[in-house]
């Protein structure tokens, strides 16, 4: 056990769950980009996103916490995210307006993640609205790829306009969050004594 709690351990539900998820990203990419398939892409989005909150419940409910999932479940979360988006980018399907805002807040996000490992401050707490937003956003993509294939315009239209705004505003919104415990876990790290030579 690590002092937060969290096991060492590797082969969990939650984590096989993540990994599944990772493997579903690159199924996307040969769905959109090989059999060009909008719609199928589309669901592909919906249903990973869906199951974002699996993970995470699943190690909470089982008691499987783990260093690992802490790292898997916000990096599938981040590759679906950036391959929906830039995936919708390349073939015209996500508004430009909204994939690249998403994409400089994950630039933006990148570059805290790797200030905090460089400086072994370890990784962020994620937070409530963090997973809100990405739940909205993973929905809204998934309607704009629904809009592009003709399936449920009626409901994919206000789904990724509500949802792709909203969830784009909560993900900024959460994203100088996420900077302020940044700060504070380097300002905790630096406060701390150095370790005495023996």
């Amino acid at each position: 056990m690590t002092e937060n709690g969290h096991s060492n351990r590797i082969l969990t539900i939650p984590n096989a769950i993540s990994f599944v998820r990772l493997l579903g990203v690159g199924y996307f990419w040969w769905v959109l980009l090989v059999e060009e398939n909008i719609l199928l892409a589309g669901i592909l989005i919906a249903v990973l996103g869906g199951t974002d909150w699996l993970d995470g419940y699943l190690a909470r409910r089982l008691n499987q916490e783990s260093e690992l999932g802490k790292v898997l479940d916000p990096l599938a979360d981040r590759l679906m995210i950036a391959s929906a988006v830039i995936g919708g980018l390349i073939v015209g399907i996500v508004p430009p307006l909204i994939g690249w805002g998403l994409i400089a807040r994950e630039i933006f996000m990148g570059v805290i993640t790797l200030v905090l490992i460089s400086k072994g401050a370890g990784v962020l707490e994620v937070r409530w609205l963090g997973k809100a937003a990405t739940l909205a956003l993973y929905f809204a993509i998934a309607g704009f790829y629904g809009i592009e294939a003709d399936f449920l315009v009626w409901l994919a239209w206000p789904l990724a306009w509500i949802g792709g705004v909203g969830g784009l505003v909560a993900y900024w919104i959460v994203a100088f969050s996420y900077l302020g415990d940044a700060r504070a876990k380097l300002a905790e790290l630096e406060s701390q004594p150095e370790p005495e030579e023996t």
